[in-house]
């Protein structure tokens, strides 16, 4: 099981500053998660300037320009944020049962290290 997932708050814990340009501090959204190169998106966060070549759709307007969007950063360099206290915490995982239908089951559940609520 992932410790971060698609739409997980998360908080960006290494990198230059806010007042040097950097993200290290910022929470957003994850928006992606690329496993085989273990990087996630976050939403507001780590913002590259792209020059995309100008061009024309169908209906004759001009495409392209300087564009921006978040790129992606590693899955080191950020964190979950605990739901109680807002702020980064390690994530854990334990088996709970869940009875549904007079069916017993063992589902795994991601829990917050710091105050123990699941995620």
């Amino acid at each position: 099981m992932a410790k971060i997932k698609k739409g997980d708050l998360v908080q960006v814990i290494s990198g230059p500053t806010q007042a040097r340009g950097g993200s290290r501090g910022k929470q957003g959204r994850v928006i992606e998660v690329l496993v085989e190169k273990n990087r996630v998106i976050v939403e507001g966060v780590n913002y590259v300037t792209k020059h995309v070549r100008q061009g024309q759709s169908q209906r004759g307007t001009k495409t392209g320009g300087i564009e921006t969007h978040e790129a992606p950063i590693h899955i080191s360099n950020v964190a979950l944020v605990d739901p109680e206290t807002k702020k980064p915490t390690r994530v854990g995982h334990r088996n709970e049962q869940v009875t549904k239908n007079g069916v017993t089951k063992t589902v795994r559940v991601r829990y917050a290290k710091k105050s123990g609520k699941d995620l």
